[in-house]
């Protein structure tokens, strides 16, 4: 059977022809492995080296230990508290004569029943515990040893495994495989130089060396070498299409003299920031040029990014294009149509047939009335409209611009990669420019990863007028706290300012209708709703004359526009509302944020909603409330809120805390990713060093003709899924 996929790259052979039927069929059932190379990829994800284990008479209490041992009795029995089983096992040490015991207990241990049998010899590591006058180890990891192996002195790697497939029958069918792990079979791509300057193994002694290291330390290198390759890879790929979407034709914007952006600039109340000025230089630069624009901006809450994105706005509708801006919800498409309008003033409407002096601005949105809609669709596609914003409304296949050279996307995380390409085709006649913003700053790290194909502009330092934020924890536990925080929020209202209460829910369930009453009273640990805390306000006495209203996203989208139009108004004092107002809603007169049951946002989260007070020149104040002891985890990470206002900063903790999957492919492509060993945490100097690398390489020229396996490996690398996000993003 191996002499059917001889002299063939093994990776892209059928599983069954290596490995048979029968297991290339359980493979597939238990890891939907297809292919060889898919199931090389399934590395070990520890080792235990026999040189680290310990006789069973010296073993040190509550440490990480490995031992050798023979099975000598088992037992089951159920568990009182809850459903399941526990299967025990008592086994006696194979370094020592002496007859010393150990017990293994294991929690509804299905795949240890099946595995450790009277009689078996296998490798156990785990931390030693104390239970019932013995020492024990519980739910260690363990590997089944043949006679072979025990006289072996080889790390025995230890797979992801199921109960169908145990790590044993993992290590036997990989065994099969490592006869075919040599330089025909899995052929270098990688630039020799490369692997020379970082001495990384050649690939087939990398995948020897993961599988069937001779000592743990070539198993972690031949591992540095596969995460280096895959950082490799996705860097060359997003430079690739960089450059190929620098070679695509653009009309080119060139700033027009004494046109809408001078108009528009020289009306300004107040200077620019510097970060405003270089920023909005480079992108005027970018839009002259007859090659499309991509451009990353990225900026703390309230930096001034839409006064740099409404400035390139203008200069394209000055060079004859028209641009749209797309936003994630209709509050803050309604909120980006209001204040753009407010700062145009009449440079917002038409010169030839209207007052004004400029050009159309109009607003699309799913819940547009008919009239409404036939107006803006109209003025769109008779270039009449220079400036269209709206939501997912503007993807609709009866929006037809008539010339729409740039696409601007506020709060791109918000979007999938097929609406914000289903706009950027809208150019039909040629490539839009297109700016992404976000207020989420990003880590450079993820911005290299993520958004390794856009330029990337930052504005760091806040206009002149944003007063500071301070940020407080309150601890609802304590009563005194707990009173505080409502006298707090009647306190601002009668200084004549507004407050958002936000929640991390909109209802409450039947079983806990009332129970914030309780909450007051005894302490107990509830989840605060919107519902609930707009009828907890509403019953209290100090608070009758207070105007209250809730939001969410549940609500009418014309109920949500004219709540948010009477607080932006000025009537409603106290707003209860869920996370729709995180993005984008602009009040002045807003002073004090509280966020109930804050430990169960994220970092970035607390901050954008932080961002929400202190924006007309009045201090703000954000009180994270909790019922977490102060020694909870999830305490620490609001601490680090309230401990810093550096956007950056908070993004790197952010970026510490959260699972890979949310950071590529699987939010941006809606599948998982494709990195399966390269960590976006934890690997951050091979992913500069791969950047610097490819950087290197794409210098040389055609290097796909240089590098003709390594050009098939990149084309042919990137899953469907993760090909659709690169080429979208």
């Amino acid at each position: 059977m191996m002499d059917e996929i001889r002299l063939k790259n093994i990776e892209l052979a059928e599983l069954s022809k290596a490995l048979g039927a029968k297991n290339a069929g359980a493979l597939e059932k238990a890891f939907g492995y297809t292919t060889v190379g898919e199931f090389l990829w399934h590395f070990p994800r520890r080792y235990v080296d026999v040189g680290e284990l310990t006789p069973i008479a010296e073993l040190p209490f509550d440490e990480h230990v490995t031992v050798v041992a023979q099975v000598v009795n088992v037992s089951q029995r159920q568990m009182h508290s809850r459903r399941g089983f526990i299967f025990e096992v008592t086994v006696s040490d194979e370094l020592a004569n002496n007859g010393q015991e150990l017990r293994m207990t294991f929690f509804n241990g299905y795949q240890a029943r099946n595995d450790l049998q009277i009689g078996t010899i296998a490798m156990f590591s785990g931390k030693v515990g104390w239970y019932q006058d013995h020492l024990q180890l519980s739910q260690p990891d363990y590997a089944i040893l043949d006679t072979a192996e025990q006289a072996d002195p080889r790390p025995i790697p230890i797979y992801p495994a199921s109960a169908k497939m145990p790590n044993k029958k993992i290590r036997d069918l990989m065994g099969l495989l490592t006869e075919l792990f040599t330089e025909e079979q899995l052929p270098e791509f990688l630039p020799e130089a490369t692997l020379a300057q970082h001495h990384y193994p050649r690939r087939a002694k990398a995948y020897l060396d993961r599988h069937s290291p001779r000592e743990i330390k070539q198993a972690y290198i031949a591992r540095q070498r596969f995460a280096f390759e895959e950082a490799f890879l996705l860097q060359l790929s997003l430079a690739e299409r960089s450059r190929k979407l620098g070679n695509q034709p653009a009309i080119a914007r060139r700033q027009v003299k004494d046109g809408l952006a001078d108009k528009f600039e020289s009306r300004l109340p107040f200077e620019l920031t510097d970060d405003q000025l270089e920023v909005g230089a480079a992108i005027t630069a970018d839009l002259a040029r007859a090659h499309p624009m991509h451009r990353l901006l990225q900026g703390e809450v309230g930096s001034g990014k839409t006064i740099v994105a409404l400035r390139a706005i203008l200069q394209v509708i000055d060079a004859g294009g028209q641009a749209a801006l797309l936003a994630p919800t209709e509050v803050l498409a309604a909120q980006h149509y209001s204040s753009i309008k407010k700062m145009l003033g009449n440079l917002a409407e038409p010169g030839l047939f209207g007052e004004g002096e400029g050009t159309g601005v109009a607003l699309l949105t799913g819940s547009a009335k008919t009239a409404q809609r036939r107006e803006a669709l109209l003025g769109i596609a008779s270039g009449e409209t220079g400036l269209i914003i709206g939501t997912h409304a503007l993807l609709g296949e009866h929006v037809r611009f008539a010339e729409l050279g740039l696409v601007v996307i506020d709060e791109q995380h918000r979007f999938g990669v097929e609406q914000r390409d289903a706009l950027r085709a809208k150019g039909e006649d040629a490539v839009p420019h297109t700016l992404v913003m976000t207020a989420t700053p990003i880590p450079r790290t993820v911005a290299m990863t993520v958004f390794g194909d856009l330029d990337t502009s930052t504005i760091r330092k806040l206009p002149a007028g944003r007063a500071p934020i301070s940020t407080h924890i309150v601890p609802m536990q304590l009563t005194g706290f707990r009173d505080r925080l409502f006298s707090r929020i009647r306190e601002e209202v009668s200084k004549g300012h507004q407050v958002y209460v936000v929640c991390p829910r909109i209802t409450e369930t039947a079983a806990e209708q009332g129970i914030l009453v309780a909450t007051a009273e005894d302490g107990a640990n509830q989840t605060m709703s919107v519902e609930a805390m707009f009828e907890l306000l509403s019953s209290m006495p100090s608070f009758t004359d207070v105007r209250l209203e809730s939001l969410h996203s549940q609500l009418d989208s014309h109920d949500k526009q004219e709540i948010m139009d009477e607080f932006a108004a000025g009537q409603i004092d106290v707003l209860v509302s869920t996370t729709v107002i995180e993005v984008g809603v602009d009040v002045h007169n807003a002073t004090l944020m509280v966020i109930m049951d804050a430990e169960r946002f994220g970092i970035s989260q607390l901050h954008q909603l932080r961002g929400r007070v202190g924006r007309g020149g009045l201090p703000g104040t954000c009180l994270l409330t909790t019922w977490l002891d102060a020694d909870h985890q999830s305490v620490n990470r609001l601490r680090t809120i309230e401990s810093t206002l550096d956007g950056f900063e908070l993004a790197e903790a952010d970026l510490a805390e959260r699972k890979e999957g949310n950071i590529l492919g699987v939010q941006q492509s809606g599948s998982r990713s494709t990195l399966r060993e390269l960590s976006i945490i934890k690997d951050r100097g091979l992913i500069e060093s791969a950047r610097d690398d490819v950087q290197l390489l794409m210098q040389s020229g055609n290097w796909a003709a240089e590098h003709s396996q390594l050009a098939s490996v990149v084309g042919s690398w990137i899953d469907q899924s993760t090909s659709e996000f690169l080429n979208k993003n």
